[in-house]
């Protein structure tokens, strides 16, 4: 099977690295024309000039910065008055790690904004074309800790479960539309985010931090960190006509890590 998304448009959070750029250089490679978004813009324009355009595309990006929900709607509104999108890939990143104990309610409302109002809000406003041109693929980039929970990503745990039902009930709304609702469960991948969270963890137990990496791989069923690329063939096929008849799914990417069914 040959993907091919020549003609598509895709408009990818997150996507100045990690998952999110992985995901925007599978796409392009299939041949979309990719809209990059995340806060650097110097990075964002050094992506572009990466980014494949042998099938015609034209690349652009977006400014933003996810945490600031009033300045992003004035730039995706924008955006949305002159733009169309086939494909919406929802990403943004990760709200501080931290237990239940330590958060408080302020900091549930920070990480709603972040991970929930950002993606219904940009979801509405792609929608307008999807809904016209009866095409679409919505693509969430949630965690296997909505399955799952760990003890230490409280906000993810709980603001990523509330998207993940959220998509559900919109893949029944948009489906006579043919318009597809999809969300990823990732597991443990090799990106800044992990390494992050690794140190962090390292230094609260006093251990070296290749410890910390070793007993992760240690709980994958592969034995392995998974590699970012691996993720955004994932993404690409489900963009795909390949995935026509998926929707209101939520996919693991974890190598086996999820006991659960």
């Amino acid at each position: 099977m040959q993907i091919s998304l020549k003609g598509k448009k895709a408009l990818v959070g997150g996507s100045s690295k990690g998952i999110g750029k992985a995901i925007a250089q599978q796409l392009a490679a299939s041949g979309a024309s990719v809209t990059l978004m995340a806060r650097s813009a110097d990075t964002l324009q050094d992506i572009i000039t990466e980014l494949p355009k042998d099938q015609g595309q034209r690349h652009q990006y977006l400014e933003v910065d996810f945490y600031d929900f009033e300045a992003y709607k004035k730039i995706i509104s924008s955006y949305f008055e002159t733009h169309t999108v086939d494909i919406l890939i929802n990403n943004t990143q990760g709200p501080k790690a931290g237990s239940a104990l330590e958060k408080k309610v302020s900091d549930y409302q920070e990480a709603f904004d972040l991970l929930f109002k950002t993606v219904v809000y940009t979801t509405e406003q792609a929608l307008q074309g999807m809904l016209a041109q009866r095409y679409g693929r919505i693509i969430n980039v949630a965690s296997v800790s909505v399955k799952e929970p760990l003890s230490y990503l409280a906000l993810s745990n709980s603001i990523r479960a509330a998207v993940v039902t959220w998509a559900k009930t919109l893949a029944g709304d948009v489906g006579s539309h043919q318009i597809t609702v999809n969300n990823i469960l990732t597991g443990y991948f090799d990106t800044e985010r992990i390494a992050q969270l690794n140190a962090a963890k390292a230094q609260q137990l006093g251990v070296p931090i290749s410890e910390v990496r070793a007993d992760m791989e240690s709980r994958v069923p592969l034995k392995r960190i998974g590699d970012p690329v691996e993720y955004g063939y994932l993404a690409t096929f489900l963009a795909s006509e390949a995935a026509s008849y998926i929707t209101g799914a939520s996919i693991p990417i974890d190598g086996g890590l999820l006991k659960s069914l």
